[in-house]
């Protein structure tokens, strides 16, 4: 086990668990994902930091952040207050924002991460493969991680697929990247 994610599932009075996709584009869409955002985040690390407390081995867990986040919030000035709130020692925090995020503003998101990286949280391109990057915007980002989309993952026993991965992981690996595979099932 090395890190774990923090992901949002909403037990609905009527409907039952729903999962991320069946609520968080509308969370987006209202502006509701800020605050929802900002819980999440704090409750990943007050969580993490209960569990280390308890005698738990440390482990990294990371945690997403929406386009929303990144245009109405200074999410590293949030993240700073998190962290002092909750004791968390912010190398066991791992922020991730999605490459099609990355690519709407990339110098925006660029300097945000050089400043979370300044805190000392790491960063991950998340469901990778599935936006529209320059592959010259990823040398430019402060990252440590890529995340394969589950789509290609689920896949990878294909023909078609394999190569995707392989290239990706090769490329992530002379970025000097570490790599997940998301969505590993079997």
């Amino acid at each position: 086990l090395c890190g774990m994610e923090a992901l949002l599932r909403w037990e609905h009075p009527e409907h039952g668990l729903l999962q991320p996709a069946e609520f968080i584009p509308l969370a987006e869409e209202s502006g509701l994902i800020v605050p929802v955002g900002e819980w999440a985040l704090e409750e990943a690390c007050r969580q993490n930091q209960e569990w280390m407390t308890a005698g738990f081995e440390p482990l990294v867990v990371a945690v997403n952040l929406s386009l929303r986040q990144f245009q109405q919030q200074h999410v590293e000035d949030v993240t700073a207050r998190i962290l002092r709130a909750t004791g968390l020692d912010p190398s066991l925090l791992e922020l991730e924002v999605t490459e099609s995020l990355a690519m709407q503003d990339p110098e925006r998101v660029c300097a945000t991460l050089v400043d979370l990286k300044g805190l000392g949280v790491s960063c991950s391109i998340d469901d990778f493969g599935t936006g529209y990057s320059g592959l010259n915007h990823l040398t430019q980002f402060p990252i440590d991680k890529l995340k394969i989309d589950k789509s290609f993952v689920a896949t990878i026993d294909t023909d078609r697929e394999a190569p995707i991965v392989v290239a990706v992981v090769a490329l992530a690996h002379g970025l000097g990247l570490e790599v997940v595979a998301e969505g590993v099932e079997t």
